[in-house]
């Protein structure tokens, strides 16, 4: 057995720690068919990772979580495929498969290595999960193997300003300036133990056209107004209206 990349076993300790934090958002989630996006729930209407129509689409999920994306995709008539590194997290997944009566592959592996055979999906989605645990430089080749030629991928992350301007605590608030330098930006450990991944803008697009991919649209995401303050310590609404919170990436297989 090929041996984990030191990320994933440090992110996978940390997930299965915290999965019983996320399991009442995940619930809530699969209650719901209206598809939101992010920390404050923005509309897919406004954020459009989906395409509008999916019936009869292979999708896969990289970084599950707890599934409610891929519950989404199949109550659209999608056969979705979720794969997550915690196992604590992919239990909660079972059991709201269960109460829900919606059954569809959940895999407990790595993203950044699927055990799919080449150009096995027509679309690639993450709301956070891989697009920031996982290494960049490995997953969207990973991804990019796993689409079929025009198979969409769509991803959900921290901002590149939310990253910077973010204290090393994850219970403080993120600053009205920046913390850490963008150069070089990539792998940022956190004092809590995890280890997430950010690109900038520049490095990203270079990255999905070095794997095949036209880029077709970067969505920055605010706090509507009138939004009160997330869940998130990073996430404030006053911060969030000013600088985008999170981005969200489209892009199309070559």
């Amino acid at each position: 057995m090929t041996e984990l990349p030191e990320h994933v076993r440090v992110n996978r300790e940390y997930w299965d720690t915290q999965a019983a934090r996320y399991a009442p958002a995940g619930e809530r989630s699969w209650r719901s068919n209206e598809v939101t996006w992010g920390v404050f729930h923005i509309p897919q209407s406004e954020a459009p990772l989906f395409p509008d129509d999916v019936d009869g689409m292979d999708a896969i999920e990289l970084g599950c979580g707890t599934a409610y994306v891929s519950s989404w995709l199949a109550r659209r008539g999608a056969r979705p495929v979720g794969i997550d590194n915690s196992e604590a997290q992919l239990a909660t997944a079972r059991r709201l498969q269960a109460e829900h009566g919606l059954e569809f592959p959940l895999l407990h592996g790595n993203a950044e290595q699927v055990p799919y055979p080449d150009a096995s999906f027509d679309l690639a989605v993450s709301e956070y999960g891989a697009a920031i645990w996982c290494d960049p430089y490995v997953w969207i080749p990973e991804a990019a193997r796993l689409l079929r030629p025009g198979g969409r991928l769509a991803f959900l992350g921290n901002s590149v300003v939310s990253v910077l301007c973010a204290p090393d605590d994850e219970d403080e608030r993120p600053t009205d300036r920046m913390l850490r330098p963008q150069r070089g930006l990539h792998r940022t450990p956190w004092p809590e133990g995890s280890v997430d991944f950010h690109l900038g803008h520049g490095d990203m697009i270079r990255l999905l056209r070095a794997n095949g991919f036209e880029v077709e649209d970067l969505i920055e995401i605010y706090a509507p107004e009138g939004a009160a303050d997330s869940s998130y310590a990073y996430a404030p609404a006053e911060w969030s209206r000013k600088w985008p919170v999170e981005e969200v990436w489209k892009a199309r297989r070559r």
